[in-house]
């Protein structure tokens, strides 16, 4: 497992919106690089919502891809996008709470989910989950190119 960089952006802001999540569980499969989604670590005490990304669109190396969606009642969230090559991670988050040095909205880039930036994500679920996808394809894209 990734090490969670910034501890302090892991604070919940509200309620887990269990809802929201499965919500944004069912229409991501409807994304072709989505193969699978879940409740970790159950449906009946979730935490968080991973979303299984098709690591067979990848350039061989790439062992599994993953989105961990962690959604709030007050429409703070974060996302964090996860890729697996061996032992190593190519990692970055998009964040959505209060923090001290960082707009609410913000986005810790890759490889390893650095120190915040600004994001232009907003509050609507199903719009944050499509854009990062739209990330991700693009993503894969650029990894084929290279």
């Amino acid at each position: 497992m990734p090490p969670t960089p910034d501890g302090d952006d892991q604070t919940p802001q509200g309620r887990l919106d269990a809802t929201t999540l499965r919500t944004l569980g069912r229409r991501a499969v409807t994304h072709p690089l989505v193969a699978a989604w879940s409740f970790e670590p159950t449906a009946i005490s979730p935490r968080f919502l991973e979303i299984e990304l098709d690591a067979d669109a990848y350039p061989v190396g790439v062992d599994a891809v993953r989105l961990e969606l962690h959604w709030f009642t007050t429409d703070d969230y974060y996302v964090h996008y996860i890729e697996t090559r061996d032992t190593e991670y190519y990692q970055c988050r998009w964040d959505r709470h209060p923090k001290t040095d960082a707009p609410r909205s913000h986005f810790h880039p890759p490889p390893n989910a650095g120190t915040a930036i600004e994001s232009p994500l907003g509050t609507h679920a199903l719009e944050v989950l499509f854009a990062i996808l739209d990330w991700v394809s693009e993503r894969v894209t650029e990894l084929h190119e290279s």
